[in-house]
């Protein structure tokens, strides 16, 4: 399902510059385009039309609630009003979900707050290698987890993925799914103690909004400023990466596991700070104030 919805993506962008290239030529205003900036072709289009260059405001899915310091620079870096829209958290979690999935079946059978989530999305550049430091970092770590795998791009069908023997060293306190979960549902699981993830936007706001506290591997651009934010903040650790290697290695994944997960002292500052969050996420009066504010904005930029 990710990689058709990727290249569904992939598929959108001749079209979308190609409605760019028509008002150009036409002279046409085009009064709004709502974009996902961060989608690499997606992105590639908007930077060679210069789309942010031309726009008159930015519309950006946050808040000052949930980054009071980030907020008010981005109208000074990107030379123009940036208005905030709220985090748009997605719908909760439906119990029609649960309906026959494993994963949620394996979650209900283990301790409270004791499971880490490991979910990378589909735009996260991962490699075998990586691959086999997460399965280390895991297995050194000693804590549950249930472990959503995605198959990295340019491994052989046949290729196995985890270090030989793994599944069996860790049977009993680990669950391997590969193919489609329900993440939203497996994060508002009692289970789930923590998010093992790349600190894309969307995942960050899931993460939020479930009150997870975060392990934090990023590789791309907001994912970098995002993961910097929640480590700041500690509601997550961003796992430190030796210079000059291009992986997250086991033992520093061990470590922030462990810091948010096993050692009593800082788990309870990351499980707190991660439920402020949550209760902001939540805060639905906030989400239709800036929604309202933003219908406002429009109308007015566009009279």
């Amino acid at each position: 399902m990710a990689e058709l919805h990727r290249e569904a993506l992939d598929r959108l962008a001749p079209a979308f510059s190609a409605f760019l290239d028509a008002a150009d030529a036409s002279g046409n205003k085009v009064d709004w385009v709502l974009l996902d900036s961060f989608h690499a072709s997606i992105a590639d289009v908007a930077h060679e039309h210069k789309t942010f260059e031309k726009c008159k405001l930015i519309a950006y899915r946050s808040s000052f609630e949930v980054e009071p310091e980030s907020m008010p620079l981005l109208a000074k870096i990107f030379g123009k009003p940036v208005i905030p829209v709220g985090v748009l958290p997605p719908p909760a979690a439906a119990d029609a979900a649960r309906d026959g999935d494993a994963s949620l079946s394996w979650l209900d059978e283990q301790p409270s707050n004791s499971v880490v989530f490991v979910g990378f999305g589909s735009e996260y550049p991962i490699t075998l290698r990586q691959l086999h430091e997460i399965a280390a970092g895991l297995e050194l770590a000693g804590t549950r987890f249930l472990w959503a795998l995605k198959r990295p791009g340019g491994v052989a069908p046949d290729e196995d993925l985890l270090p030989p023997g793994f599944e069996e060293r860790t049977r009993g306190r680990g669950s391997v799914v590969t193919g489609w979960v329900p993440q939203t549902s497996i994060l508002g699981h009692a289970a789930v103690g923590a998010f093992m993830m790349h600190s894309g936007w969307g995942s960050t706001i899931e993460g939020l909004q479930y009150g997870q506290p975060m392990v934090m591997m990023p590789v791309l651009g907001d994912h970098l400023s995002t993961s910097r934010v929640m480590h700041e903040r500690k509601i997550g650790v961003r796992v430190h990466k030796e210079k000059g290697d291009e992986a997250f290695l086991g033992d520093n994944i061990e470590r922030a596991i462990r810091a948010v997960m096993v050692d009593e002292e800082s788990k309870g500052i990351y499980a707190a700070n991660s439920k402020k969050m949550q209760e902001i996420v939540e805060d639905e009066k906030c989400h239709h104030r800036y929604i309202d504010d933003f219908i406002q904005c429009l109308r007015a930029h566009k009279n």
